[in-house]
């Protein structure tokens, strides 16, 4: 994929909105806040890429979808009608999504991360779950989640059984990362996306590797003029990267205007 900026545009990457929890009115004030962040972006937005855990638990049926989200889906829908193109990527919370994006709004979804160039920079995104060294529990998990025989044998609880089951995963996972910091910085040696990067970068040089996942706004040079960025999340904090043309800067939204990190 290559994208060419005009002037004035830019190109923005955000990642794990969450939405849907911790509960239907933190998640509501979120969305509100997402749409005003979009809303300021579109003007010079010549694409925007949502990188992963956009919900925090999605999963397609054949002809039934979660319920929700209809703000933000109709924002989006609105930026496709007025020609911006928006990318989508799975996350470990989303990992279910299929085609209705693709069918219904014209918005592709990726399933693995994506090697494109914007303005003759390289880069690399992705949502990151399982990448890198480490977390051999959740790439077992993640084996058993993209099966299709037990993604078959899933759709056929009811809805309200089937999601009810994976919030309740979901907010047990997130208590067991607390428990153990995993939204503090532990050094380079212990990031394991910032490892898979390094790896990456003895293979093929990438100038941007950007991920989620992490939950951890991060800006890390790595060998050469390769650097990673994790975008942090907007659970607590609003952070999101955009792309000039010229440089790459992690940013924060407050809700009511931008500001630069």
């Amino acid at each position: 994929m290559k994208i060419r900026l005009s002037d004035h545009q830019k190109v923005y990457f955000v990642s794990d909105f969450h939405l849907g929890t911790p509960d239907p009115q933190s998640s509501r004030t979120r969305e509100k806040k997402i749409i005003n962040w979009l809303n300021e972006i579109e003007a010079d937005a010549a694409a925007v890429f949502f990188v992963g855990d956009i919900f925090d638990f999605w999963f397609e049926y054949d002809k039934v979808i979660p319920k929700g989200f209809v703000r933000f889906i109709s924002k989006i829908t609105a930026m496709r009608e007025n020609g911006i193109p928006l990318f989508f990527f799975t996350g470990n919370h989303d990992l279910w999504m299929k085609d209705y994006f693709t069918r219904e709004l014209d918005i592709p979804v990726f399933h693995h991360p994506l090697e494109m160039e914007i303005n003759e920079k390289k880069f690399l995104v992705g949502h990151g779950d399982g990448l890198g060294p480490g977390d051999r529990t959740y790439k077992v998990l993640k084996r058993l989640f993209t099966n299709k025989t037990c993604q078959w044998l899933f759709k056929w609880i009811h809805p309200d059984i089937g999601m009810a089951l994976a919030h309740r995963w979901s907010r047990s996972s997130r208590l067991t990362n607390d428990q153990k910091n995993e939204g503090e910085f532990k050094g380079k040696e212990n990031e394991w996306l910032y490892q898979y990067c390094l790896e990456m970068e003895k293979k093929m040089h990438f100038d941007y590797y950007i991920f989620g996942h992490r939950h951890l706004p991060l800006h890390l040079p790595l060998s050469g003029d390769s650097t990673y960025f994790n975008l942090g999340e907007w659970v607590n904090q609003c952070h999101y990267g955009e792309f000039d043309g010229m440089a790459f800067q992690l940013k924060s939204y407050n809700g009511y205007a931008i500001k630069s990190d």
